[in-house]
């Protein structure tokens, strides 16, 4: 009898490894007519793609050679845009202050959700600082300071989903709570006292400098978030400043799940999240994407937070937007930061 069963169970495993081969060699052969000349607009789209994941960007490096990278990414890319936001052109409204409003914007290839914030003064940050090795789900991020709802922000360590540790520079509440602004491209994304939508360039500054420039402008709740184009990582932050929308050569970059912020010139706040990776049959948004929603939306100044599997929407006690992981599906990755809403 129990050599019997021990057929059964090695014929299984026999059965799921022959299976998971099998499944290798057609994604490897699918990965190599994508990356061939069959068909280019493909083999771009899976370039530009893959370059803004986490964790899957090798396959581009392993796939092709570097300078072919480096031609494709240089064909799809950002303009810069260099210009640093005029206050003047951002005068706070009397509209409703308590309106909160969701749309859903339909797209060729992805859903986006925007949530708009009448009231700029109730964007916060919420974190976990004291930074620890996990950080928090998104829900949790909302609940812990008692606010209505929020989207993830910026770069974070996001290796084995742990979530505890951001990246570059966060500001809460007018304190800085973490300041390590050596990464390339850096930008510092949030608002100041009187309630601005600041895009601010933190290229070549030290800590010392950061912390001059927070006390200087007045900075309350920021996040940072990378700019860098190049054959290891396609990262992009400006959308919009004073109305002028950033242009793209090509789609600007690849197609993934993304969230952005936005700020109009009545002061309301635009909060916008877009699905991808499969997730409801969508590849994802691109950057010309991005900058189209937010100028039709009204946007005076925009810019792209961390994306992929970050992002995520929450309201009233429910997901408008989850992970687009799999194993994660039902709300969002472990975060150390997040911008909410005060409730009212």
């Amino acid at each position: 009898m129990m050599k019997k069963i021990l057929n059964i169970i090695m014929k299984g495993f026999g059965l799921l490894l022959i299976t998971i081969v099998s499944i290798l060699i057609t994604l490897f052969i699918t990965l190599k007519l994508i990356t061939s000349n069959v068909s280019p607009t493909a083999k771009t789209l899976f370039v530009t793609t893959i370059l803004e994941t986490g964790q899957m960007k090798f396959l581009a490096s392993w796939l092709l050679p570097e300078d072919e990278i480096k031609k494709i990414v240089d064909s799809n890319k950002m303009e810069d845009l260099d210009l640093e936001e005029d206050k003047d052109l951002i005068q706070i409204g009397t509209q409703d202050k308590d309106a909160i409003e969701i749309i859903n914007i339909p797209g060729n290839s992805f859903g986006a959700k925007m949530m708009i914030v009448n009231d700029p003064s109730r964007l916060k940050l919420s974190t976990t600082y004291p930074w620890k090795e996990y950080g928090l789900e998104l829900d949790k991020l909302v609940k812990q300071v008692d606010a209505i709802g929020g989207i993830n922000g910026g770069l974070y360590e996001s290796t084995l989903n742990k979530g505890g540790r951001p990246l570059g520079v966060v500001v809460a509440d007018g304190q800085i709570q973490m300041n390590r602004p050596g990464m390339g491209g850096l930008h510092l994304i949030g608002f100041d006292e009187d309630n601005l939508l600041r895009i601010i360039d933190l290229s070549g500054y030290s800590a010392k400098k950061v912390e001059d420039l927070v006390k200087k402008e007045r900075i309350r709740d920021a996040v940072s978030f990378q700019e860098q184009m190049d054959k290891d990582v396609n990262h992009f932050v400006k959308l919009i400043v004073n109305g002028t929308p950033r242009e793209t050569k090509g789609t600007g970059s690849g197609g993934n799940p993304r969230t952005a912020i936005g700020q109009r010139k009545d002061g309301t706040v635009l909060l916008l999240v877009t699905d991808g990776r499969g997730k409801n049959g969508h590849l994802g948004a691109t950057a010309a994407d991005l900058i189209k929603i937010m100028k039709n939306q009204g946007a005076v100044n925009a810019a792209n937070l961390d994306g992929g599997s970050s992002t995520s929407m929450y309201y009233n006690d429910k997901y408008e937007m989850t992970s687009v992981t799999l194993y994660y599906s039902n709300s969002s990755w472990k975060l150390p930061a997040a911008f909410v809403i005060e409730k009212r």
